[in-house]
């Protein structure tokens, strides 16, 4: 049987894992009588631990939620999980003093072959480097994420893709991280129709505009509509061009965009920009083979970039 003081932090450790416990399955656990359970919860209790009780035949515990936040027990798969997400805070302005300081306690008590895991993790996952406009206030993005849960309308100031402001009038349904960018999908009460906004354009503090009737979620994949919503809003610029490579490594090289696969071998790319120049040039970053499908402001584009490399190259080329 486990010393007092261990069992306690077992104990611990097994309410944080799950919601509900009955008292049966935690004394068969720590392998102790009902009665020792009791004395274990009640120092528990005494430690600050808010911990409800129900008596009767489905008699059993939950720990709850108190004034204060109580020490954490993680498992080796949790301790890491969360290690990796406060590395990766520096999209969310606000929070990176406190995301220092958590790491800062995390890594004095790492144990050795934890740190090994958290380094390779770190070594081996090349991410993309988010650019400053894309930092978002992390108390706007907690006031959305109440706003989607409680079902309270918001409005704000947003600009859109050329800098433009616009009042929104919304219906909050979901935040989309999509790696580099958070969204908010929410129903645009002025336009009738789902919106994407990126949060990062939202001006100032947004401000509550009573409640609403919950509304059917956007049909398909919310993280797709969240990401096709943005690229479809520029529509000034927008282009179908043939791809040769299978659509789920388009989708692995390319930042955005709608992607429709046509074989294993070849998809078509939905692709917008501010100018077709600046298309037709990331078009030669995708290191694969393209057709450009239209519009013919795209193809005289590329035409213009394929005239200006050959002249780049023309002396050379006469030498060779």
């Amino acid at each position: 049987m486990l010393e007092t003081s261990a069992r306690l932090l077992r104990l611990l450790s097994l309410f944080q894992s799950r919601r509900y416990w009955s008292g049966l399955e935690l004394a068969e656990r720590l392998e102790v009588t009902s009665r020792t359970l009791r004395r274990d919860v009640d120092k528990l209790r005494n430690l600050g631990y808010p911990i409800h009780s129900c008596t009767g035949a489905e008699g059993g515990y939950q720990l709850g939620a108190g004034s204060d936040m109580p020490p954490l027990l993680l498992d080796d798969d949790e301790a890491v999980a969360v290690f990796a997400g406060l590395r990766s805070a520096g999209s969310i302005a606000g929070v990176e003093e406190a995301s220092v300081r958590a790491l800062a306690k995390m890594e004095q008590i790492l144990p050795p072959r934890l740190a090994r895991r958290v380094a390779a993790l770190q070594t081996m996952v090349v991410r993309p480097a988010a650019g400053s406009d894309a930092v978002v206030d992390a108390k706007t993005l907690t006031m959305l994420a109440g706003s989607c849960r409680d079902n309270e309308a918001l409005r704000f100031q947003y600009r859109d893709h050329s800098g433009k402001p616009t009042a929104r009038r919304v219906e909050p349904f979901r935040l989309v991280h999509t790696g580099r960018r958070w969204y908010l999908v929410a129903w645009d009460r002025d336009r009738e129709d789902w919106r994407t906004f990126r949060v990062d354009r939202i001006g100032g503090r947004p401000a509550a505009d009573g409640r609403f009737a919950a509304r059917p979620a956007p049909a398909g994949d919310l993280a797709a509509f969240a990401t096709e919503g943005y690229w479809r809003s520029l529509e000034k610029c927008r282009a179908r061009i043939k791809v040769m490579l299978p659509v789920d490594e388009a989708v692995r090289r390319f930042p955005g965009g709608v992607f429709v696969a046509l074989d294993d071998t070849s998809c078509i790319w939905e692709a917008a920009a501010t100018c077709y120049d600046r298309l037709a040039i990331h078009l030669g970053w995708i290191g694969a083979d393209f057709e450009v499908v239209g519009p013919e402001e795209l193809i005289a584009a590329v035409i213009r970039m394929r005239e200006r490399y050959e002249r780049a190259v023309a002396e050379r080329c006469k030498t060779v």
